[in-house]
């Protein structure tokens, strides 16, 4: 899962190297406004297939150059923890979870936030997306050791607010990555009575926490951090696993051993951290591009592991498009193909080519949540702090 502040190296230890992200949420909905959704009768929420929605679009390939970044705008500001929002209609309005106040808020250019949905202080509010007038958010009530809940909920235009499903209730059902082991592998028997309890193997655990959302008439994609997974609920609640993300790999160095009391039987095994994954958007080729965030120390002492996959909704196939990342905590694409990644860690925003190639697009303080709307790129910045959004101009 991904914790609501900064956590300390002691707690990573603690924790077994699970998800140390950002906070507690990324995403939003990158291409709510230009979805082509037709409604009949049921407030656009029918069936819809998601190969006909990517094929009204008409994008580019994403070649040549990469985008150059050329002004900022801040478009909101003193917001508390606005890790995940959506972009309304023309730049209009923003609905942005202020993770940090338990709020859903709603907030024009130029004026303050108006709360849209307070929840019980310490509820996690992350995982913004809408359609139609219709905003969708997930809660997390819980620490980094446990959930007691995990909701995915909707607002209506009118404000009322009702549940989608109990994604808590799925995993404690399912938990998509019960068969994935985390931790060292391949060490002998022997090597392994040595390696600090903490770093033991350990299969994936009972957790929920909805980061990242993305809805399209008929479903709603959710990028699960405490799961590892990417789901997909219909109109109905149903709920069902469209894949789990492999384990982030790295190789244990003398140095990194030496410094987590690993013994030296272990340099050169390969240590799984929890994938975590952090946003989700679809592609005009159909695919799901989800982010990931892998649990470890900030510091870079395990290399950059952050990711952008590539999920097939249908299948649930996943190739991996880019690594390397310095925190992964949002992805976005724009209409000619071009995906756009936050990194927290690295402080910038970077673009990645069709073929992966990774390029700083530019400088952002704490950069949690991305959005392409309206020809424009909107990222949060300072999200540990007084938070702001800003709208960048790129060409």
């Amino acid at each position: 899962m991904v914790p609501e502040r900064q956590p300390t190296e002691r707690r990573v230890l603690e924790m077994r190297f699970r998800a140390l992200g950002v906070a507690a949420a990324t995403a939003g909905l990158l291409v709510a406004g230009s979805i082509p959704a037709s409604a009949h009768g049921d407030g656009g929420w029918g069936h819809h297939d998601v190969g006909d929605l990517s094929r009204h679009w008409h994008p580019g390939h994403g070649g040549g150059k990469p985008p150059v970044l050329k002004s900022t705008t801040t478009v909101a500001e003193h917001l508390a923890g606005p890790l995940t929002f959506d972009v309304g209609p023309f730049g209009h309005s923003i609905v942005v979870g202020q993770a940090f106040a338990s709020l859903l808020s709603s907030v024009k250019p130029g004026e303050a936030p108006t709360t849209l949905v307070a929840e019980t202080p310490g509820t996690d509010v992350s995982a913004v997306s809408s359609l139609l007038g219709w905003t969708t958010f997930a809660t997390r009530v819980g620490d980094m050791e446990s959930v007691s809940s995990s909701l995915l909920l909707r607002r209506s235009p009118s404000g009322t607010v009702s549940q989608v499903a109990d994604l808590l209730a799925y995993e404690q059902a399912n938990n998509p990555d019960a068969v994935t082991t985390y931790g060292f592998t391949g060490l002998t028997d022997e090597c392994l009575a040595q390696v600090p309890p903490f770093l033991a193997p350990y299969p994936g655990a009972i957790d929920s926490h909805g980061y990242g959302s993305l809805t399209l008439p008929g479903v709603t994609f959710v990028a699960d951090a405490g799961g590892n997974d990417v789901l997909a609920v219909d109109r109905h609640g149903n709920v069902r696993t469209v894949a789990v993300l492999p384990p982030a790999g790295f190789t244990v160095t003398a140095e990194v051993a030496a410094a987590f009391g690993v013994p030296d039987c272990a340099v050169g095994a390969t240590y799984n951290l929890e994938p975590v994954p952090t946003d989700v958007e679809i592609g005009s080729d159909g695919w799901l591009y989800v982010s990931s965030l892998p649990g470890g120390p900030e510091d870079g002492s395990f290399g950059n592991l952050g990711s952008v996959y590539k999920v097939n909704p249908r299948t649930g196939a996943v190739k991996l498009l880019a690594t390397g990342l310095a925190g992964a905590t949002g992805v976005a694409l724009s209409p000619n193909g071009t995906v756009y990644v936050a990194e927290l860690y690295a402080n910038q925003v970077s673009t990645i080519s069709r073929n992966g190639t990774v390029t700083p697009l530019g400088e952002f303080t704490q950069p949690a949540g991305i959005e392409w709307s309206n020809g424009r790129l909107y990222v949060s910045t300072n999200v540990f702090g007084d938070g702001s959004i800003v709208s960048a101009k790129v060409r």
